[in-house]
């Protein structure tokens, strides 16, 4: 992975077993992540009617993108480099793989798994956006192809030994543009061909379960100490450090957004608590490993700040029916957080200091062109993909189902049954 903090371990032959049980467990951690963090996060959050499509996308969305991982996935992302474009062909099928992930201390297949976890994680992220009207096989179109053609290269040039950290010194420790950036900026064009919901942005869509939205909350935060934590790919002090500045970020957003709710609108809510925790992982994630407690709680305090603004921005200002704020959480907590990195490097912020001569200067720059070329690949293959999927599937379902809700109208089950 594109970490330069993570100290480089020789050429083994065996692994070590500290290292590949953390990285197991750290995979069930992110696999919890999404199955069931994720779900219950979503489903909390929009109307009974629709409970059941919303768990049933992010369930059946980690199960194809588990396969097309095994398939194909890894090897683009992770296998042999030849142009730093993409990985090459030799891991098919996870065919050829080696004793020992390179550059690490755990067997490959311990590494394809931690990073299937998030290949699944990512384009389940993009259901939040466009619940409760998009057609669930266009859903499945949708994110088994973005997860091949948008993911696993943005994945290679970060992480794999592509283009963009190896050329220019762009970071990304955990995933704050492999992740969350792609799947932010993916789901504004998604939506956008979607269109909104019916009666939106008039009618008020309530959430119908947010104790269950807090729950997932809890379940996400405990999750995403595998997630940075296990980026460190060992058992050590990396890994304790990325723990500890995740839960120090999320612990500053979620107080932060309560804050920033009771001022601007009287109360603080329960979902706002969820939302401003899942804003300041997003923001702290690309940058966990390389900055102090101290800085965190920066990362917290901004990145709840900036994507508290940009739901306004999103759904007030431009209109656009990001139904569950994918975009401006993920998307804008993640690259605000690219940013920051280079700027809390410093070690006299506390930070590991830059590598290879770099300044602040120059990282920043790199961060920005790390930001703006996943964007814009994020973007392009998006609407390619949309569109192509749907000449095989409509997008958007009738407006009768959508009225009676995708539970029934699609699934033909309740996720609540009163009688």
């Amino acid at each position: 992975m594109a970490a330069p903090a993570i100290a480089q371990v020789p050429a083994l032959t065996t692994s070590d077993t500290g290292d590949t049980a953390w990285i197991i467990a750290s995979s069930a951690l992110v696999l919890m992540m999404t199955l069931p963090g994720l779900a219950l996060f979503y489903g909390g959050l929009v109307r009974a009617k629709n409970m059941l499509s919303v768990v049933l996308q992010c369930a059946s969305i980690a199960a194809l993108a588990s396969l097309l991982w095994i398939i194909l996935g890894y090897t683009l992302a992770f296998g042999q480099v030849s142009d730093g474009w993409i990985g090459g062909g030799n891991a098919l099928m996870l065919a050829d793989l080696g004793t020992i992930r390179p550059g690490t201390a755990v067997p490959e297949s311990a590494f394809a798994l931690f990073q299937m976890t998030f290949a699944v994680i990512a384009p389940a992220l993009m259901v939040g956006a466009w619940v409760e009207r998009a057609r669930f096989a266009w859903v499945l179109g949708f994110a088994g192809l973005w997860s091949l053609i948008v993911y696993a290269p943005v994945a290679h040039w970060l992480w794999g030994g592509g283009w963009l950290a190896s050329t220019f010194g762009t970071l990304d420790f955990a995933g704050g543009l492999v992740v969350h950036t792609t799947a932010g900026v993916s789901v504004i064009v998604a939506v956008l061909l979607l269109g909104p919901r019916k009666g939106f942005p008039d009618k008020p869509m309530l959430p119908h379960a947010p104790s269950l939205t807090m729950v997932g909350a809890a379940l996400l935060w405990t999750g995403w100490f595998g997630f940075n934590g296990g980026s460190a790919l060992g058992a050590n002090d990396n890994a304790a450090s990325a723990i500890l500045s995740t839960h120090i970020a999320a612990s500053a957003a979620a107080l932060t957004w309560l804050l920033t709710e009771r001022i601007m609108v009287g109360k603080p809510t329960s979902v706002g608590w969820a939302t401003g925790a899942i804003a300041g992982l997003a923001t702290i994630t690309p940058a966990a490993v390389f900055v102090s407690p101290g800085a965190a709680i920066v990362f917290g305090v901004l990145g709840s700040l900036v994507c508290y603004g940009a739901i306004q921005l999103v759904k007030q200002r431009w209109k656009i029916d990001d139904s569950l704020d994918v975009f401006a959480v993920h998307g804008v907590g993640g690259m605000v957080g690219t940013l920051l990195l280079a700027v809390f490097l410093a070690p006299a912020l506390g930070g590991t200091g830059y590598f290879g001569g770099a300044t602040m200067a120059s990282q920043l720059g790199a961060q920005a062109i790390g930001i703006g070329v996943v964007a814009v690949w994020s973007a392009v293959g998006s609407a390619i993909i949309a569109l192509m999927v749907s000449l095989v599937f409509p997008m958007r379902v009738s407006d009768d189902d959508e009225t009676e809700g995708l539970d029934i109208a699609a699934h033909g089950e309740r996720a609540y049954d009163f009688d």
